[in-house]
């Protein structure tokens, strides 16, 4: 089986949630992290090669048979989901109203478009030891996954190519294969050090970056809406947390939930969980809104929606003509395939370019 390097981290990362592979005697979580290895660049022992050739071939196996692919606790979705956008606020799903700020309202509450207005007058570019300097940077990144790093360096060269971007703003994707919330919580996980590596080549510092983009997913969910949203939220804290240490003068993350995923074959993230996830993007910013010290400034960026990206399928949604068809994603049904890469891209940069809360600070003025 012929995968693509981020495709395979990421299905490997699912298959380490069964640790050991009894049929086949295949330690995934070694596997994984040799994959890892090997696409940093180091070269592999004779032995380790040959391990982790095992490891892919048993995957394969396990894909080429449907019984072996399923999680416990994993639910089955519904025929049909309403998307958040469209769901009212007499419309339910697990006993929430819809609308991505709830009570059926797609548009930000006046106290958070107060709060957001009070920092987006506070990015500025900035020199690399993080002072104002009208010829600074303001840099831009990217927190999650595969999705995320296949959707977000799409956008990057969209929006470096296009005229409405600020030339102070520089776009740096941080975002990493196999790289859920679950894997940035740790404050010394290694995709912490592989963002500054990205920063450093990029010409910049942790220090100049004011606004990232995080996409919220964890591998292989499982268990009620209550489990997973929790579960989801309680690890994306950690991030922020993390992100506010590591880029001081973090001040705004715009949060996305997963694409359409209801063509998936794997467990890696399927429906209805990615579609749940705009429920913890929803939980988060309703948190911070109401005070929730977990979320308080010195802890914490303002949070904020980006882009909303899900649709039923080629159904599509109401607000939009934005449909997910099977030729958008990838084999797995999950990852996005160049066609579904650029409709994230496009969708990006027409927030980023457009949104009153997005736009002061990216688009060219």
């Amino acid at each position: 089986m012929r995968t693509a390097p981020v495709v395979l981290l990421s299905l490997l990362a699912v298959a380490t949630l069964h640790a050991q592979a009894p049929d086949s005697g295949i330690d995934f979580q070694k596997a994984r992290e040799l994959f890892q290895e090997q696409s940093s660049g180091v070269t592999l022992s004779p032995e380790d090669q040959a391990y982790l050739e095992r490891a892919k071939a048993a995957f394969a196996a396990r894909q080429a048979h449907p019984g072996s692919r399923s999680i416990p606790g994993q639910r089955k979705a519904p025929d049909r989901l309403t998307p958040l956008c469209d769901l009212t606020a007499s419309d339910k799903y697990e006993g929430e109203d819809g609308g991505l700020y709830g009570h059926g309202s797609n548009t930000p509450p006046e106290p958070l478009r107060s709060a957001a207005t009070t920092q987006l007058a506070r990015i500025q570019p900035l020199d690399p030891d993080g002072q104002p300097d009208p010829k600074g940077k303001i840099v831009f990144v990217s927190i999650s996954m595969s999705n995320a790093t296949m959707e977000f360096s799409t956008f990057k060269r969209l929006a470096d190519a296009s005229p409405q971007k600020s030339p102070s703003v520089t776009i740096v994707d941080c975002a990493q294969g196999g790289q859920t919330m679950a894997r940035w919580a740790p404050p010394n996980a290694p995709a912490w050090t592989e963002a500054r590596r990205r920063l450093t080549q990029a010409g910049v510092t942790p220090a100049q970056v004011a606004v990232a983009w995080i996409k919220l997913a964890n591998a292989g969910p499982s268990g009620s809406f209550k489990d997973h949203t929790s579960q989801l939220e309680s690890d994306t804290v950690a991030v922020l947390h993390n992100a506010r240490v590591f880029f001081p003068n973090l001040r705004i993350a715009y949060l996305d939930s997963r694409i359409y995923a209801g063509y998936a074959v794997t467990p890696l993230n399927p429906e209805p969980y990615a579609y749940e996830g705009a429920f913890s993007v929803r939980h988060l910013i309703q948190r911070q809104m109401s005070g929730d010290p977990a979320l308080a400034e010195t802890k914490s960026p303002l949070l904020l929606w980006g882009p909303y990206l899900w649709a039923d399928g080629a159904r599509g949604r109401k607000i939009d003509n934005l449909v997910w068809n099977r030729s958008d994603l990838g084999s797995d049904g999950t990852h996005p395939t160049d066609s579904g890469r650029q409709k994230v891209a496009t969708l990006l940069l027409t927030f980023f370019t457009t949104d009153p809360l997005a736009a002061p600070w990216f688009a060219k003025h």
